[in-house]
């Protein structure tokens, strides 16, 4: 029993870390193709590692048991919160600074 919980407790742990990668992931790609003169490979490259790595970390950490695969799945979803709330903090602290540098300087 201890053993089955502790395995669940690891799994939602590495779906946190999975979905950590992916949507920082998926946050840095779009900083990049914003800047980029090749924005098409940038955006497809980076989906396509990004899922090999989520499918292969899902599948690594199920094991074959519906369970992880679950708990796994809850981390991920975790893991788009944490990581849209700091970097939606970011973007807002960023765009402050940028809007207080374009303010006319007084004479």
């Amino acid at each position: 029993m201890m053993n089955d919980m502790l395995s669940l407790v690891i799994s939602l742990m590495a779906g946190v870390l999975i979905g950590v990668l992916f949507f920082y992931g998926l946050w840095w790609t779009v900083q990049k193709v914003v800047t980029s003169e090749r924005p098409a490979l940038w955006t497809v490259g980076s989906m396509g590692l990004r899922m090999i790595a989520t499918l292969a970390g899902f599948h690594f950490v199920a094991q074959g048991s519906w369970e992880r695969l679950l708990a796994c799945f809850l981390g991920f979803f975790l893991a788009r919160l944490i990581v849209t709330h700091v970097t939606r903090r970011t973007d807002k602290r960023v765009y402050a600074e940028q809007e207080i540098s374009h303010e006319p300087q007084p004479r």
